[in-house]
């Protein structure tokens, strides 16, 4: 019996998934070794030519993100997906948030397979009659666990310098397939707070100072062959750049604090934008949506839109009586025509295939 074009599909997907997941492990069998000591991080930027990898991925968005608007454009369109916070390393153990959230290194593999496989299902079965020029890929930081605070130090599954590993096979993997579906793919990407190499924030050295960028320099290294990927790592906390006639800012969000009080993350977000968007129109970088993570909270404003995290509701969130929400990744349309129209978060959890619950 003929199996059906979309169950021959997914199973082409997954099977392309897991391919270029062990392509990616078997290339860096020997980063594998990565030392847990800084001065030992030093030595594997300077062997892996970090910093020149900077100079050459903190390119200029391409080109086909910004096509001239045309009659004939009126059923293309340009996906954004929003990936972020996914705290690879961490575990989160379901007695002690109130039985609805498990998390470790094998469910955050699961659940970045999903946020791009859901991504290419959702848009080629849900948002059908379009043609798409490509996908904008966003990565909104805190791609690790890290050891910024003690509790994390000592209940992550992993050393921080494995979680490097573990999280890069992931992201190439998801990005290859995407580029399978979507053909160009652009991902821009900002570091978080979680990854950074020192105890307190620092406004100096951001990106420089963080495991997200590393990681983003060797996601930049393992793609720089593939001629549909192409990626904007910011050397600051944001990145401009436009998808169509839509300007973006993508920024992690940790300057933005507060969200405890009775209007929630609200407030803090709100009075963010404000700010935020005051600063980049005087220094001549004005932009028309912001794009970040951090709260593990979603909201589609019409100026923002704040993603869902791959790590889901942690104890921190419980014992602080944040509202809880699902792993999820913002999922939207850009059109020429109409700027961001469809908007449909991937969900990212599934507890039969994570083995709990």
């Amino acid at each position: 019996m003929t199996k059906p074009l979309d169950q021959w599909a997914d199973e082409q997907a997954e099977v392309r998934f897991a391919e270029n997941q062990e392509i990616a492990r078997q290339s860096r069998v020997l980063r594998s070794q990565l030392a847990e000591t800084s001065a030992e991080v030093q030595e594997v930027r300077r062997r892996l030519g970090v910093y020149e990898a900077l100079d050459a991925a903190a390119i200029a968005p391409p080109k086909w993100l910004v096509p001239p608007a045309r009659k004939k454009d009126a059923h293309k369109a340009i996906p954004s997906l929003l990936l972020t916070d996914i705290h690879w390393g961490e575990r989160i153990r379901p007695e002690e948030v109130g039985g609805v959230n498990a998390y470790d290194t094998q469910i955050a593999e699961q659940r970045i397979k999903r946020a791009a496989l859901g991504t290419v299902k959702l848009c080629r079965a849900y948002f059908s009659g379009l043609e798409y020029e490509g996908l904008s890929l966003m990565l909104g930081g805190d791609l690790l666990s890290g050891d910024i605070h003690e509790e994390l130090r000592e209940t992550n599954t992993e050393a921080t310098t494995e979680s490097v590993v573990g999280v890069l096979e992931s992201l190439v993997a998801a990005i290859r397939v995407l580029g399978d579906f979507f053909g160009p793919v652009h991902v821009a990407a900002v570091v978080g707070n979680h990854g950074r190499t020192t105890k307190k924030p620092r406004s100096k050295n951001r990106a420089g100072d963080s495991f997200d960028g590393l990681v983003y320099q060797l996601v930049a290294r393992e793609v720089r062959q593939d001629p549909r990927i192409t990626m904007q790592i910011a050397t600051a906390a944001d990145l401009h750049f436009p998808v169509y006639g839509t300007q973006y800012c993508l920024t992690h969000g940790d300057q933005f604090k507060g969200g405890s009080g009775i209007s929630g993350a609200m407030a803090p977000l709100l009075l963010g934008v404000h700010r935020k968007r005051r600063r980049d129109a005087e220094s001549g970088n004005p932009w028309d949506v912001l794009v970040m993570g951090h709260f593990h909270s979603s909201y589609f404003l019409r100026d923002l839109i704040v993603g869902g995290s791959v790590v889901g509701y942690s104890e921190y969130a419980y014992i602080n009586n944040l509202p809880m929400e699902e792993p999820q990744s913002a999922l939207w349309l850009n059109t020429a025509e109409r700027g961001i129209t469809t908007y449909n978060p991937v969900q990212l959890l599934d507890r039969q295939a994570e083995g709990w619950g």
